[in-house]
């Protein structure tokens, strides 16, 4: 188990790169794209999913060939660390992408890029939990990295708004010509992230090499991945997870990706109202996985899975049919105090049924299982939503994934601290 300085800089990891979903992908850089870049909105809404759909495909595909090799060579740091820095920079290049249509594949392929990094990176930073945080303490180290990744983004978020976005002077005298202001938010993200990655690199240890070199470390990683999906039954309940998690996730992820739609279409919320929503619903989201971080190393990652997904179940049943904005306002950030717990709890419980020395293929593989279907989700989300003519209809879709997640995941058996 690592000392304090330790933990804490891998949490601070997830503080740095939140800035780049948040900033980037979600409310600022993507609006902007759609917006001011494309030649028009639904062009560029188009543009914009295909990109991300292909970073998804990439991820989904080698994020367990990745784990495998890392998992041979036994560092992980090291590929974090190139990662990282392939973030960084991609991110920043979307600074040169101007309001102008020319510059459109530009932002699609440093878009594409950096998402690829940003996910990657993610498979081996989860991996170095369990060696962190040692037996049980597994679920509160993973719930404080989860709620200081939520305060980070936001904390980054308005700064990128009041600070470059809608600021009359921009910090660091940034011009108005050209979009600038609105620009400089992917180099505020870039150098959050890397700024606030760098405790991880230098205080929290890593585990020692194998000795391997890389090219016996990528044919023995193959191997074992190849090994590991041949003999997938004897893992029979990493699978289980896996797959009930595939379908909790993509009820987790629609809602995010259309929660802001959904309150506007329905509730007549506009743009500030529902940026203000976003944010009270990430703030609610951290606050439920720091409250719950102690919760999941007594009573189990499972457990705290399970009670926050029956909460989102009852809780969206309530969303759909209130009728008043403040009635929906008052349930959205209820919503939010169990989302937050089931990302965390979900983590942990990857890293307690993972076999030590599968551990970075395994997240490969939980990276997989979130990404291999999380088309689906949206996509009957508007499915339904045009067939009924209703909102309502399409978000009851993200309660039937929610359930399906939650009866699969029951059988499940979480191995004790």
């Amino acid at each position: 188990m690592a000392g304090k300085r330790a933990v804490f800089s891998w949490c601070l990891y997830d503080w740095a790169n939140s800035a780049y979903p948040t900033v980037v992908t979600t409310f600022v850089f993507g609006a902007y794209f759609t917006t001011a870049v494309a030649e028009t909105p639904e062009s560029g809404t188009a543009a914009w999913g295909y990109a991300v759909g292909i970073a998804g495909l990439v991820v989904a595909l080698l994020s367990p060939v990745l784990g495998a090799i890392a998992d041979r060579g036994g560092r992980r740091k090291p590929w974090l660390a190139v990662l990282t820095l392939i973030g960084v920079t991609t991110t920043a290049m979307l600074w040169f992408t101007r309001p102008d249509s020319a510059d459109i594949m530009w932002a699609l392929v440093f878009v594409t890029l950096s998402s690829i990094a940003f996910e990657f990176g993610m498979v081996f930073y989860n991996a170095m939990l369990p060696d962190l945080a040692g037996p049980g303490r597994v679920g509160r180290v993973s719930g404080w990295g989860w709620a200081l990744g939520y305060a980070g983004g936001l904390t980054c978020l308005v700064i990128a708004l009041f600070g470059f976005v809608k600021a009359e002077t921009p910090l660091f005298g940034i011009p108005t010509e050209a979009a600038a202001h609105v620009r400089a938010v992917v180099l505020l993200a870039a150098a959050w992230f890397g700024l606030f990655s760098l405790p991880l690199f230098l205080f929290t240890p890593d585990r020692a090499a194998t000795g391997l070199g890389a090219g016996r470390a990528v044919r023995e990683g193959l191997a074992t991945l190849r090994a590991t999906l041949r003999d997938i039954r004897e893992y029979g309940m990493i699978l289980r997870f896996l797959v009930a998690r595939m379908f909790y996730a993509d009820g987790l992820v629609t809602l995010f990706a259309v929660g802001g739609i959904y309150a506007a279409g329905t509730f007549g919320m506009d743009f500030g109202e529902v940026v203000q929503f976003g944010i009270a619903l990430n703030v609610t989201a951290g606050l439920g996985a720091l409250g719950f971080a102690w919760a999941d190393d007594k009573i189990g990652a499972k457990a705290v899975i399970v009670i926050s997904l029956i909460a989102l179940i009852g809780l969206g049943a309530a969303a759909l049919v209130v009728e008043s904005k403040s009635g929906f306002l008052y349930i959205g950030m209820a919503l939010g105090v169990f989302v937050g717990p089931a990302q965390s709890a979900s983590r942990s419980m990857m890293a307690r049924l993972a076999p030590e020395e599968l551990r970075t293929e395994m997240f490969g593989l939980y990276a997989l299982s979130g990404r291999a279907t999380s088309f689906m989700g949206p996509i009957v989300f508007g499915f339904a939503t045009s067939l009924f003519d209703s909102q309502r209809a399409g978000m009851a879709t993200v309660l039937v994934f929610l359930g399906v997640g939650l009866l699969l995941l029951i059988p499940v058996r979480e191995p004790k601290n």
